[in-house]
């Protein structure tokens, strides 16, 4: 589990020993802090098992699934698979009809959805309907790192768990424990990506975003009025990255957007924060649709060229 869980965990433990717990929480904050290792420990609890006893029958967990057929072939096989975009509702269809017996060892069962923010439409609508009526017994725990993309009546129906950043230099102590001998300034670079988020800086350093992560600084710093920065930007992302790398090179550019906006003027502080919210957009429109990675690169280097101090010509 990483760090910063101590008040979501004294919250959580004082829901616990309440009268009566709340049958819907909605787990908040942004990724990389560890909400759903939070959660699987918390339903662990929740159904009287174990830590580390392996799958419970009680415990259902709902995500991504493969992307067609053929993707879950490979799941079978246990081999790397792609996932689809989104939760779709047949998945919540089918934890309904589960929902329809007892639960298997005790009185209690738990549904993890990770993260909300990705249920389709459709879906969205028939998990509120369980929400509203649940059975007797049953728990859900909606992880979310964008509450806002989540229906109005969805959250309403939940109790929240906040999840906060880290200090930098927490994370730096984490990534030192976890990675002995690590260059102080890989280190330093991880911690700046992280933006708070510890899951972040080892993600970073995971998915080797060190070159993304400086083509970025310098098309922040001069605007790439030539382009060419776009194209290395485009370069050290890859030409065929899986979805994982994409996600990561989006919210490694959110937090570019972030970092050091108390040293700025008003006007490019102004700048950094409408690219943040253009970037929060394009983040969405990727978990939905099918990007081409060079052209997503483009777009999001010519994102981060308009929150730079010079000019860009391609914005006036």
């Amino acid at each position: 589990m990483l760090r910063g869980h101590e008040e979501p965990r004294r919250e959580w433990q004082s829901a616990l020993s309440g009268d009566r717990l709340h049958h819907a929480w909605l787990f908040t904050g942004k990724a990389g802090l560890g909400k759903s290792g939070f959660a699987e420990n918390a339903a662990r609890a929740l159904v009287g098992a174990g830590a580390g006893e392996g799958s419970h029958p009680d415990i259902h967990y709902i995500t991504h699934p493969p992307k067609d057929d053929a993707e879950d072939r490979k799941r079978a096989d246990g081999k790397p698979f792609d996932k689809a975009r989104s939760i779709r509702i047949a998945q919540i269809r089918a934890m309904q009809e589960r929902l329809n017996t007892r639960p298997t060892l005790g009185d209690r069962r738990v549904i993890i959805i990770d993260p909300a923010d990705d249920l389709e439409r459709n879906a969205a609508n028939a998990l509120l309907k369980s929400l509203e009526e649940p059975p007797r017994g049953t728990y859900f725990i909606l992880i979310s790192h964008s509450p806002a993309r989540l229906l109005p009546t969805i959250r309403s129906r939940c109790r929240t768990l906040r999840f906060p950043a880290l200090p930098d230099a927490e994370i730096a102590r984490l990534l030192d424990e976890r990675q002995p001998g690590l260059d102080p300034a890989e280190r330093d670079a991880a911690v700046a990506a992280a933006n708070g988020a510890p899951g972040a800086a080892l993600a970073f350093l995971a998915l080797d975003l060190g070159e993304p992560a400086a083509v970025m600084r310098a098309i922040m710093a001069d605007g790439d009025p030539n382009f060419i920065d776009r194209g290395r930007l485009a370069e050290a992302i890859g030409a065929r990255p899986d979805r994982e790398r994409l996600r990561a090179v989006l919210d490694l550019a959110r937090a570019q957007m972030i970092a050091g906006i108390d040293t700025v003027d008003s006007a490019q502080a102004q700048r950094r924060i409408d690219v943040h919210q253009a970037l929060v957009q394009l983040t969405g429109e990727f978990a939905s649709y099918n990007y081409d990675p060079g052209l997503l690169a483009m777009e999001i280097g010519s994102l981060l060229a308009r929150a730079g101090q010079a000019s860009d010509r391609v914005y006036g």
